[in-house]
């Protein structure tokens, strides 16, 4: 990939709603120029999505956790995602190797949520649960790829 696809890449991910002419301005390249390859990058499935972000805290749901499940019956492994892709407080669902089959990043509001969470997966996608409250969020989202100067070493650089 070119390294000013990997600029454009860079500035969108730090900010999706980065105009074509801001994104030509950056790159040195026409408003024009800046669409089309934008446009590129979305055709070869390298950009795959822009979306929102929203405040988990003015959503009122402050409290972080990640639950390591496996089911009690590993054959049924499978029943599992369409159980937990179910309940909206779960963020993420990862399939992981080691003693857990999932792990889990959930928002709720209050520990008595996150007890009533837990209770309703045990239940309903018939798991076991290891959890772990987060108590500070350091960074979260990081994007893969960050702009030119910034924490850049200089060594790919030429």
């Amino acid at each position: 990939m070119e390294t000013l696809d990997h600029h454009i890449l860079a500035l969108l991910a730090a900010d999706g709603r980065m105009s074509y002419t801001d994104i030509g301005k950056a790159t040195g390249l026409s408003t024009s120029a800046a669409q089309q390859r934008v446009r590129r990058l979305e055709q070869r499935g390298v950009i795959t999505s822009y979306r929102a972000v929203l405040s988990p805290e003015q959503l009122g749901r402050t409290l972080t956790a990640f639950i390591a499940i496996r089911p009690f019956d590993p054959a049924e492994d499978e029943l599992v995602p369409p159980a937990i892709a179910a309940m909206p407080e779960v963020i993420d669902c990862y399939s992981v190797a080691g003693e857990a089959s999932y792990l889990l990043k959930v928002q709720v509001a209050t520990t008595t949520e996150l007890d009533e969470l837990l209770t309703r997966m045990r239940l309903n996608a018939k798991v076991s649960t290891s959890t772990t409250v987060a108590l500070t969020t350091l960074f979260t989202d990081r994007p893969l790829l960050e702009p030119a100067g910034h924490g850049s070493t200089g060594a790919d650089e030429a």
